[in-house]
């Protein structure tokens, strides 16, 4: 599976961009501040639904406009697809595939799985929990078909339940006939509603967390050495859910307890929302006790592992992010990684200067490396002379749905002859 072509309009700093990809290599090169990693930030979303650098769709919109949109053209054997998706800065994201009718955002999710390598990675380890839990949010998405859904509903009812806590607190906006006691009743069908999707966010990635247990350890020990041991530790808010019989009961009585303080500060004190995930060491919490180094191995083996997973899961090979790693690692994480992405389909790197391109042995880092000129491109798109390979993509779409109607005609006087 690869990409061979990505449309962008008023996607952070681009008003409009067309470029094309190849199978294999593909380096964007150019100078910081030109874009490089929206390009590849825009393939993130559209695999995940979500950006590793943003927590809400605003941000990814550029400045002024009120929506942005994401098109690509991806080749999977013998079939080719485009997938679109028009990021709003009110409302939900809507999808389209093959200029087909408009769908929910998470239809979009794992259709391009991709996995990214970026500078941030070694928030991972050493970061809040808020990182830790966008890497979970978007490895489950990946993973579990219906998890984005679920997130969705639980981000809602948590929004809902926020709201409540906050008029109970500070007694404004209270109902005029019924005042307190509506205010309550509804709490408490909203408290009901986001324990249950709040349970299955915790098994959900309870199971995501599991599945990624044994290939992180086992490629920490090959990039480290099998003398050091890493290890996954899923820390859940609602931890009755690994410990009850009837979680649901035991959640019910720590929200009795702690109702007092949530309506104090207005918040969900407890929930999915507050989930981290440990990373440890030789028995030892990472974030304390790992080096520089050390984090930037187990961050790798992080990544790696999920796209064993992803590519377990997909039975092919995801399509492989390397934002500006390069500059921040060292030679012997430079070669891991190198080799890594060597075996990959379609790997899409960001430098900033040819200088940060590997090198392998007397040659560069491969022969039939697709370099892409981003000042170019740049210039191209400031010029308006992506209108014609915007209006070629517009055609293969529709190209696609007339060729999908012809045969759908075809196959109606078939089975009329047939009668």
């Amino acid at each position: 599976m690869y990409i061979s072509r990505l449309a962008l309009d008023h996607y952070r700093s681009w008003e409009h961009c067309v470029l094309d990809f190849k199978p294999g290599i593909n380096i964007l090169q150019g100078a910081n501040g030109l874009g490089k990693t929206n390009i590849v930030e825009a393939i993130e979303v559209l695999s995940t639904g979500s950006s590793h650098r943003a927590s809400s769709s605003l941000p990814l919109i550029e400045k002024g406009c009120t929506s942005a949109t994401i098109r690509a053209n991806v080749e999977d054997g013998e079939t080719q697809h485009t997938y679109e998706a028009t990021i709003v800065a009110r409302g939900a994201n809507r999808a389209r595939i093959d200029g087909g009718k408009s769908q929910y955002m998470r239809d979009l999710i794992g259709r391009t799985p991709s996995v990214s390598f970026t500078p941030e990675d070694q928030r991972l380890v050493a970061g809040d929990p808020a990182t830790r839990r966008n890497f979970i949010n978007q490895a489950a998405s990946l993973l579990l078909p219906h998890y984005a859904q679920t997130l969705q509903q639980f981000t809602h009812v948590a929004k809902q339940r926020t709201a409540l806590l906050k008029q109970l607190g500070d007694g404004t906006n209270l109902d005029p006939q019924y005042g307190q006691q509506a205010v309550l009743s509804g709490l408490e069908i909203w408290t009901g509603q986001f324990i249950d999707l709040g349970m299955q966010l915790t098994r959900d990635r309870n199971n995501v967390i599991s599945r990624l247990e044994e290939p992180f350890a086992r490629i920490y020990a090959s990039l480290a050495g099998d003398d050091e041991r890493a290890a996954l530790a899923y820390e859940p808010s609602f931890d009755e859910v690994m410990l009850f019989d009837d979680p649901a009961a035991e959640i019910s009585r720590h929200f009795q307890r702690i109702y007092p303080g949530e309506v104090a500060r207005g918040q969900n004190l407890i929930g999915p929302h507050r989930d981290d995930l440990t990373l440890l060491l030789n028995d030892m919490n990472a974030r304390e006790f790992a080096s520089n180094g050390e984090m930037w191995t187990m961050a790798l083996a992080l990544k790696m592992a999920l796209y064993e997973a992803v590519s377990a899961h997909f039975e092919s090979k995801p399509i492989v992010i390397l934002d500006d790693v390069f500059a921040q690692l060292d030679e012997a994480r430079r070669g891991q990684i190198l080799d890594f992405a060597m075996r990959q389909d379609q790997v899409l790197i960001t430098v900033a200067a040819a200088s940060d391109i590997p090198r392998m042995d007397a040659g560069r880092f491969h022969a039939d490396a697709h370099v892409i000129d981003v000042a170019a491109l740049r210039r191209q798109s400031q010029d308006g002379q992506h209108d014609d390979l915007t209006a070629m993509m517009a055609q293969l779409v529709a190209g696609r749905e007339s060729a999908t109607q012809s045969s759908a005609a075809q196959q109606s006087v078939n089975r009329q002859e047939q009668r």
